[in-house]
């Protein structure tokens, strides 16, 4: 068979990892199992000690779970994959494996509300110094980057407006100052945006979004060179129990076959729904990045090869217009979770940025009239004629 390194996306999407028992399944098999025997004591010992590449026990790592983590590192083009319960146990893990009291993390100020508060509140606790930048202001990483650090964070695009950072710059700045670079790739998903190629070291993903794409399982991974991941995370991981499990895991590795076929039509929809969008006047602004006027449209165009399913609008009238909308949608459900095959909305400022004080809501501009859109898997007409609907009723 072809090596897999020459298999384009869609065939490491259904193939990679691909590891038949002796049954010669063709879906792949679940392991859901907790532990694992051995021959004898001396292979036990062997196994403990690194000796003998063997399945221990699902905390460590299971052979349902490795199949995931290969085919997802095969699409990413990364040495090495971990999956998590989550993805804030993956940004939680990829972090904390990193830091010692001393260290200093530079970060992106847009961020998604949990990872703020693990930037923000639980790092300076251990010691840890932080500085926060504006993400698209390569200025200011500059300035915060022009002394050492040990990492960098950030997220493009971000949650919920949707801001650009130059991956490729900041990896080079990171790098120049000791640190490595961990991206949060969600918003753009494996299939339209590879932070490894760009210069980012680590790559974060809440699988439970884009990657199972159908509200069932919660999950993350991690991803990067096996180095990083062998002798920096694997420690960590294997002690912490951060875990994904099996099951969560097969869910994960049958969706990865439809991933591309998904975020196409999510991305054809999120575009028609968000040009629509623009052309209202009863709409103060509308943030997609394949739009002309998105302020980094160019660096959408550069560094992205698709713009994704979510669309962030803001409208007068602030939380009042903003919740009259939300009640009035009749088809688009209520949530806090995207990239699920349903349309889903929310509104930031109180509920995935709720923990932000005001100013730091301003700061990245969730003011209470922002609203973001999860554009799903429906048919693109009958969602604009819903959100037609609550745009009227958001009127008053």
């Amino acid at each position: 068979m072809t090596d897999r390194s020459d298999w384009r996306p869609a065939t490491r999407l259904v193939r990679g990892g691909l590891n038949r028992s002796q049954f010669r399944e063709t879906s792949e098999a679940l392991f859901l199992n907790s532990g694992f025997v051995y021959d004898d004591a001396a292979q036990a010992e062997a196994a403990f000690n690194g000796d003998v590449d063997v399945f221990i026990y699902s905390r460590y790592g299971n052979p349902t779970v490795a199949t995931f983590e290969e085919r997802l590192a095969l699409l990413e083009g990364a040495d090495a994959c971990r999956a998590t319960a989550t993805g804030m146990a993956a940004v939680f893990a990829a972090m904390l494996c990193q830091v010692s009291a001393g260290d200093r993390v530079v970060a992106a100020r847009e961020l998604f509300g949990s990872c703020h508060y693990i930037v923000s509140k639980l790092l300076p606790r251990w010691g840890v110094e932080i500085e926060f930048v504006k993400g698209t202001d390569l200025a200011a990483w500059e300035k915060a980057l022009s002394r050492p650090a040990t990492v960098t964070f950030l997220e493009s695009p971000s949650n919920p407006m949707l801001d650009l950072v130059d991956i490729a710059a900041v990896a080079e700045l990171s790098h120049k100052a000791g640190a490595r670079l961990m991206v949060d790739n969600v918003f753009a998903t494996p299939m339209f945006q590879r932070p490894l190629a760009l210069g980012a070291d680590i790559v974060v993903y809440s699988a439970t979004k884009h990657i199972d794409g159908q509200g069932r399982c919660l999950g993350g991974a991690v991803l990067g060179d096996r180095k990083f991941i062998d002798d920096v995370f694997q420690p960590f991981y294997r002690n912490t129990g951060p875990s994904m499990s099996p099951f969560n895991a097969w869910v994960m590795v049958k969706s990865l076959e439809t991933l591309e076929l998904r975020v196409e039509r999510h991305t054809r929809n999120a575009a028609r729904i968000a040009e629509w969008l623009e052309a209202r006047p009863d709409v103060l602004m509308v943030r997609y990045p394949g739009l002309e006027s998105h302020p980094q449209h160019a660096l959408a165009k550069r560094q992205m090869s698709g713009f994704g399913s979510l669309v962030t609008l803001e409208l007068p009238g602030g939380k009042a217009a903003a919740f009259r909308f939300l009640d009035a949608l009749q088809l688009i459900d209520i949530s806090n979770n995207l990239g699920d095959a349903k349309s889903l909305v929310c509104h930031p400022a109180t509920t995935t940025h709720s923990r932000l004080t005001d100013a730091e809501r301003a700061d990245i501009g969730v003011t209470p009239g922002v609203v973001r859109l999860s554009i799903g898997l429906e048919d693109p007409e009958d969602l604009i004629e819903d959100i037609d609907r609550a745009l009227l009723a958001a009127a008053g």
